[in-house]
């Protein structure tokens, strides 16, 4: 007999109501919250005025961390190695073999300069470089991720970023040892004790101790969220990410203990996660339900996970395989797993998706750790419009014009036509007297 389980939505395609109740199941929206955004301006203006000092005062108040001064913040770089050298053989090895899969998944994303010379001569092309320096926030106590350090760190130093500032909290001066050793793997160049919206302020402004970085990246909490959002535009950010997402389409051939436990994958994280399943064979949904329920009680996060699928998770019935990508292109979901007999066919109708999972064998844990692609994905339907966290994202471009006295004739009596009809008659002289001049 089955354990009870959670309440999971069950819900059908055919039914009436079902885009209705749909649509109810995955709207979310970060709920903006009065005092968390008064309070991270509060502490981004401060930082911004009194530098050093704001910061070792937030880091006391918030982490009861109290130091003589900003410079003892600076992890020295043999604190690093020595955590990596401190690791077990087997957890160390797993950390560095997962790097390296990362790191090589992403030296293909490596873009290069071009150019090319049209029939007048003129050099066209695209300068490509990477940006000088990059912040990357690493939540510390609980939430400790090595994996995201490496997911956030290798991308920048493959772009070529010349240094790579990490910033991690160490409430009471605790210090998490697989963070550290990450961050010796990875590159990361320098490390300072600090966390929220005040290690967010300080990599955004820069102070006399922390140095200021053209790019923030990395996951972090509420009030995190908040300051990059608000520093966004003196800095480029990566994203501000929702809830973990989940969906699996299945064809019915999987495990259904497989397709469970993956859906619990992405619940866990949290109660706000979502957790999908879209499937034509209602026998097979019935055997994941089971699965659910039997499966649950032997779960440490059984309550995440049970408040995650009783509140957004959803076993779907489809009319097809057809179907079910139409509804996954709705979703646009951060982890699309496809466990069917034939995945590539099915992943061919996917327009919006973070990342793609596909055939039974492909678990979407593989790819938060290992697997070689990047887990910083977009969430909340973003991937409509957005792509995972990549190389491209510490590289940036310039246009590159080098006009030759040929091509100065040729486009500068059309450059002095369109800048006449616009009323700018200075621009239109500029081209005019380059066309005017003799060769």
């Amino acid at each position: 007999m089955n354990a009870p389980g959670p309440d999971i939505h069950r819900l059908d395609s055919t039914e009436p109501a079902f885009d209705a109740r749909l649509g109810a199941l995955l709207a979310w929206e970060a709920d903006q919250d009065a005092e968390i955004e008064r309070a991270a301006a509060d502490i981004l203006r401060d930082v911004r005025a009194r530098g050093d000092a704001a910061v070792l005062e937030y880091t006391r108040r918030f982490d009861r961390l109290d130091v003589a001064d900003a410079a003892a913040l600076e992890l020295p770089r043999a604190e690093l190695e020595a955590a990596l050298a401190g690791l077990a053989p087997a957890r160390r090895d797993a950390l560095e073999a997962a790097a390296e899969r990362v790191r090589d998944y992403h030296r293909h994303q490596l873009a290069q300069s071009w150019s090319y010379v049209d029939a007048d001569g003129t050099r066209l092309g695209q300068k490509v470089g990477p940006l000088d320096r990059a912040g990357l926030y690493v939540p510390g106590g609980k939430a400790a991720y090595p994996s995201s350090v490496l997911m956030n760190a290798i991308p920048a130093k493959v772009a070529g970023v010349p240094e790579l500032v990490m910033v991690t909290p160490t409430p009471g001066g605790v210090r998490n040892p697989l963070v550290l050793a990450a961050a010796a793997i990875a590159g990361v160049d320098r490390v300072f004790t600090i966390g929220g919206a005040q290690a967010v302020g300080a990599l955004a402004y820069g102070t006399a101790t922390v140095p200021a970085v053209d790019k923030i990246v990395g996951p972090g909490n509420a009030y995190v969220a908040e300051a990059k959002r608000r520093v966004f535009g003196t800095v480029g950010i990566d994203m501000i990410a929702g809830p973990s997402e989940i969906l699996v389409i299945c064809d019915g051939g999987t495990d259904p203990d497989w397709i469970a436990m993956d859906l619990f994958s992405q619940a866990e994280h949290d109660e706000l996660a979502q957790a999908i399943l879209l499937c034509p064979d209602a026998a097979f949904l019935d055997a994941v339900h089971a699965a659910v329920r039997r499966l649950l009680p032997t779960m440490p996060r059984r309550d995440v996970i049970a408040a995650s699928l009783a509140g957004r998770g959803a076993l779907v019935k489809v009319r097809s395989l057809e179907e079910a990508c139409e509804i996954a292109n709705r979703i646009a979901p951060e982890h699309l797993e496809i466990s069917t007999a034939e995945p590539q066919r099915w992943a061919d109708r996917i327009r919006h998706a973070g990342a793609m999972f596909l055939g039974p064998w492909t678990s979407e844990s593989l790819g938060d750790y290992c697997a070689g692609p990047n887990h910083v994905l977009p969430t909340m339907r973003t991937a409509r419009f957005s792509s995972p966290l990549g190389v491209y994202d510490f590289q940036k471009r310039s246009s590159i014009i080098e006009v030759s006295a040929r091509g100065a004739r040729r486009l500068g009596a059309i450059a002095s036509e369109l800048a006449h009809g616009e009323g700018l008659q200075a621009h239109a002289r500029s081209a005019e007297l380059r066309a005017e001049a003799p060769e």
